[in-house]
């Protein structure tokens, strides 16, 4: 008969030593597993969402892209209509300067007054990107500079015979200067309605390839690229 010792007796199963509880470790590493996708997923939210002023830098981007298209298509029908009026203007004083006649003082005024309802559209011009900007600027420059010529014209007129063909050659010379201004304004319009999304918008004047004003490029138009 076995003696008691009052300590318990741990008997040693030998079919079990080795083994792992695997189903519970299973749970448990499924938990985690889920937990940490879940944080993951949380932290990738907040790194990922765009804080207010992000948001606020997109929508004014977003606001001040479609301010400038419409200002683009406003500037193209503008340099439309004052093209037609400058370009009248400036082939008849090329002929003027050119024919040796005596400056007209009634065509003089005429012109001015012409001159004057050209600049009107580029008095109070609105600000938009500097791309657009540079493109009215050019316009309103070459207008300028046709109203010098024009101005030029009219004191011809006013002076005695003597001094009138000094005046009359820089009446040449700015005409021509104001035609080459606007051709590089035109330019710079014709680029930014291609980026823009409106096509090719060639508002040149008639001019001599050989003056030195830019010309159009062989797109159509209306067409991108």
């Amino acid at each position: 008969m076995a003696r008691r010792t009052g300590r318990p007796s741990y008997q040693l199963d030998k079919a079990n030593v080795g083994r792992r509880p695997t189903a519970r470790y299973a749970a448990v590493a499924g938990v985690i597993a889920l937990v940490t996708a879940l944080l993951g997923g949380l932290v990738g939210y907040q790194v990922g969402r765009p804080d207010a002023t992000e948001a606020a830098i997109a929508s004014i981007k977003q606001a001040e892209a479609k301010r400038d298209v419409q200002q683009i298509a406003e500037l193209i029908e503008t340099a439309r209509r004052v093209r037609d009026q400058v370009a009248p203007v400036l082939a008849a004083l090329k002929t003027e300067t050119a024919g040796g006649r005596a400056p007209d003082a009634a065509k003089a005024r005429q012109w001015q007054e012409v001159m004057r309802q050209a600049a009107a559209p580029f008095a109070d011009p609105p600000s938009g990107t500097t791309a657009t900007n540079v493109a009215r600027g050019g316009l309103r420059g070459a207008v300028q500079q046709a109203s010098l010529a024009v101005d030029a014209y009219a004191l011809a007129a006013a002076v005695p015979a003597a001094q009138r063909a000094a005046l009359l050659d820089v009446t040449a010379r700015q005409a021509a200067e104001a035609a080459t201004i606007w051709s590089v304004a035109a330019t710079q319009l014709d680029q930014i309605s291609v980026d823009a999304g409106q096509g090719h918008q060639h508002v040149f004047l008639d001019t001599d390839p050989d003056g030195g004003a830019l010309t159009p490029d062989g797109a159509k138009e209306g067409t991108g690229g």
